[in-house]
């Protein structure tokens, strides 16, 4: 659990990208490639040398195959894994778009702090396992990514979003949003996973949040947002505990938002 964005303030410097006739034309015929194939995806990752049994445990419940196919990743993309932690769906996502693609893993300074430098010794050992030469490491802040404008075909933040609105509000949720936003294509897609909490549930204390909060955090970002309560489902989650709790802790009920930025 990414509670490292305790430290995002809400002052991001934010630059609008527009993409050029020259990168609208390669991102149509870009995005004419079919998005990858699930069955093949979930092969893959269950037989990477690299990835270790406990990675490959958490497939089940995390679903990435599907969850990269609902955002509609295409061999050869390019992938930020926002706030990207230890990097488990950095690798994933590298996989999945094959050799030829890109993957941006993507922390901030706060997060490899945490826990006396735990998320920078997870996210080292695990990028040394998977010989995986598509990843590239950021070490970088959300106001300044240190990516292209109009470069990101899909990214990705899982589980993240809820702290930054539950310590600082909807304007620098937006912001955050926003921030992303410019670095996608015309059309690419920005995947929000993040716990289910009730309306009016204490969401800052089980680290939760109200779905629709997300959805109107991202209209505001003038995404087009589509929600799925499906995919990501928990079991016996009813959406007060605390997501540490042993009871609910991996089986949490999450949604999964798909945020596309017009073109």
């Amino acid at each position: 659990m990414n509670r490292y964005l305790l430290a995002f303030t809400s002052s991001l410097a934010l630059i609008a990208g527009i993409a050029s006739p020259v990168q609208a034309m390669e991102h149509h015929e870009h995005r004419a490639v079919a998005a990858i194939d699930i069955a093949a995806t979930e092969a893959a990752l269950a037989n990477a040398p690299g990835r270790s049994d406990e990675d490959k445990a958490r497939d089940a419940g995390r679903k990435p195959a599907q969850v990269l196919h609902y955002l509609g990743l295409k061999p050869d993309d390019t992938v930020l894994d926002l706030i990207a932690s230890g990097g488990w769906y950095s690798v994933a996502a590298a996989i999945a778009t094959g050799p030829e693609g890109k993957v941006y893993a993507q922390n901030p300074a706060a997060a490899l702090k945490m826990r006396d430098g735990a998320y920078e010794a997870e996210i080292t050992a695990r990028l040394a396992a998977n010989s995986l030469p598509q990843i590239e490491r950021l070490n970088s802040e959300i106001a300044d990514l240190g990516v292209p404008d109009g470069s990101i075909d899909v990214a990705l933040t899982a589980l993240n979003f809820h702290d930054v609105y539950n310590s600082y509000g909807a304007p620098a949720a937006t912001d955050m949003l926003l921030a992303v936003k410019t670095k996608l294509k015309p059309g690419g897609v920005l995947g929000v996973i993040d716990h289910v909490g009730d309306p009016d549930g204490d969401n800052k204390a089980a680290h939760r949040i109200d779905p629709a909060l997300a959805v109107a955090a991202a209209e505001a970002a003038g995404f087009t947002v589509e929600r799925n309560d499906e995919l990501l489902a928990g079991t016996d989650d009813d959406h007060a505990k605390n997501v540490f709790d042993p009871s609910v802790r991996g089986k949490t009920d999450r949604f999964l938002l798909k945020l596309v930025k017009p073109e």
